[in-house]
């Protein structure tokens, strides 16, 4: 019965999120925001309430483990799975503001989240900071995607058209209900990993860092593959960065502001799980810079590092002597090896087209 209710979660949290993203992009469109705001704050927000309703409810019920976890897991599972997966469909190409903004917005968040865990703690304090700065991230974007021009359409900001007081109304009810769902099935979500993960000696963290944020990101693996199919690559690419910067400047800093001591973290997670989460972030700007694509080869890139990562992630819960060893591997030599290369490709890709540029 146990499992019969995680699936039910997750199936539950799925509606939720489907029908929270559909009435707020309406609105929002409705309110006449630029598309690619929508993609990089609505539907990413959006896809990524699931988190936010998983990581507040272990908070509140006294399991910061899973609410740690959970935001760990999904940014790392957002950028390797994820946009591994849609570069392996179809090669993405990259919206320059993404290069120029959006991704060192997500890189410095993964910088004061490492820096904020190093203590030991997320503060209280520090999560009411981190929630100042998304507002701030949020507010900019809004702003500058209001001002933005749009293509034939000289009389108006959007070509949008008017919306009855009835459709305000039905997709209002229409968000508010996709977050009851939400919040129901991360309650149901909760409790179902917490047992399974007990009866079979695995602890909360691991759980966290697994089933739930691979759950809770079933709906930004949805939006990025269809987006990626459709050739929308401002939703699939903006999702994820959205997605990751939502999850550390509002998740994670909502679990630290309603949990009662803050949200602990060991000196083991630190030097691993969110390091491999921030080197993932960093990993992301040279690869976006190349060519303003990411490649299917790249996309293949990632699900390897994504695979070692979670054997890992299994081989720690089966107390395997070579883990330890193979952790620092991961963190000291295969992902600066990697960025590295990367970089440099970017780099020279970067001067073989600057000539192009200027003629």
């Amino acid at each position: 019965m146990t499992y019969v209710l995680l699936l039910l979660g997750l199936a539950i949290l799925v509606l939720g999120a489907e029908l929270l993203v559909r009435g707020a992009v309406t609105l929002a469109e409705a309110a006449r925001i630029s598309p690619l705001v929508i993609g990089l704050t609505v539907v990413a927000f959006g896809t990524s309430a699931p988190e936010l309703a998983v990581s507040s409810v272990s908070s509140l019920k006294g399991d910061a483990a899973i609410a740690l976890g959970n935001v760990v897991g999904s940014n790392i599972f957002n950028v390797l799975l994820i946009l591994g997966v849609s570069a392996v469909i179809v090669p993405l190409s990259v919206s320059s503001q993404l290069v120029r903004f959006d991704v060192p917005i997500m890189i410095a968040a993964s910088v004061v989240v490492w820096l904020a865990a190093s203590d030991g703690t997320v503060q209280r304090w520090e999560g009411g900071g981190m929630l100042v700065a998304f507002l701030l991230y949020t507010g900019w974007l809004i702003r500058a995607g209001r001002k933005e021009p749009q293509p034939n359409d000289s009389q108006t900001d959007f070509a949008v058209p008017p919306v009855s007081w009835r459709k305000w109304i039905g997709n209002l009810v229409m968000l508010l209900i996709g977050l009851g769902l939400l919040v129901v099935g991360a309650d149901l979500l909760v409790d179902s990993a917490t047992v399974i993960a007990r009866q079979f000696g695995v602890n909360d963290l691991v759980i966290g860092l697994t089933i739930v944020a691979a759950g809770t990101s079933l709906p930004e693996l949805a939006t990025s593959i269809v987006a990626a199919i459709r050739g929308q690559r401002d939703i699939a690419v903006g999702n994820i960065v959205g997605s990751n910067v939502f999850n550390l400047l509002m998740v994670l800093a909502t679990a630290a502001v309603v949990a009662a001591d803050g949200v602990p973290v060991a000196n083991s997670v630190l030097w691993f799980d969110l390091a491999v989460m921030l080197g993932v972030a960093v990993l992301c700007w040279p690869i976006f810079l190349s060519h303003a694509v990411v490649s299917r080869a790249e996309g293949i890139v990632m699900l390897l590092l994504y695979l070692f990562y979670n054997g890992l992630l299994i081989g720690g819960v089966m107390q395997s002597q070579w883990v330890s060893t193979a952790k620092n591997y991961l963190v000291f030599a295969a992902m600066p090896l990697v960025l590295v290369a990367v970089s440099y490709i970017a780099w020279k890709q970067h001067r073989r087209e600057s000539p192009r540029d200027v003629t």
